[in-house]
């Protein structure tokens, strides 16, 4: 059970958004990621003086993989990501409180669920790149769609997290 920080209000409607805008959130996230993507990339090269695109690869995917980690960690403590701002959305725990940090990371490292699946899939298969991406848009609408089953319409990866999100407007 987590303490009450009377500093932070508890959300009393804990209905998510429509899935609408919520998919309309993730796609703007995903812009404004660029970047943080290409802010970070262009560091990892220059600090590991790498000169080809596909030098270091593991390192670099290792070292997106921990500053996406701490950019989602940190804004979703704070309850909001600049997209999340601007569809009036809010990650908060089952009590409608702002998220620690631990299960920010927690959300973060599930909500890997709306890639990893296909990846993993279509690694043996060594798919041209046209291939993998139709069949990673085709399971982030079916795992999208899946949050129809939650009984609060939450997606799964934030109920197994204990997270939610919820309409600030």
């Amino acid at each position: 059970m987590t303490k009450h920080d009377p500093a932070v209000p508890v959300q009393t409607d804990l209905t998510a958004p429509p899935l609408k805008r919520r998919m309309a959130c993730w796609l703007y996230e995903g812009m404004l990621l660029f970047g943080v993507v290409f802010i970070s990339g262009y560091l990892f090269s220059a600090l590991s003086q790498t000169k080809h695109a596909m030098d270091n690869r593991p390192g670099l995917q290792a070292f997106l993989f921990l500053i996406l980690g701490i950019y989602f960690t940190w804004f979703w403590s704070r309850g909001q990501t600049l997209a999340m701002k601007t569809w009036h959305i809010s990650a908060v725990d089952a009590a409608g409180q702002r998220l620690t940090q631990p299960r920010a990371l927690l959300r973060y490292i599930l909500s890997w669920l709306w890639f990893l699946p296909p990846l993993m899939v279509t690694l043996p298969f060594q798919l041209p790149a046209l291939e993998v991406a139709v069949l990673t848009l085709g399971w982030v609408l079916v795992w999208a769609l899946l949050s129809r089953f939650h009984p609060q319409r939450q997606f799964w990866h934030d109920a197994w997290a204990g997270t939610r999100l919820i309409s600030t407007q």
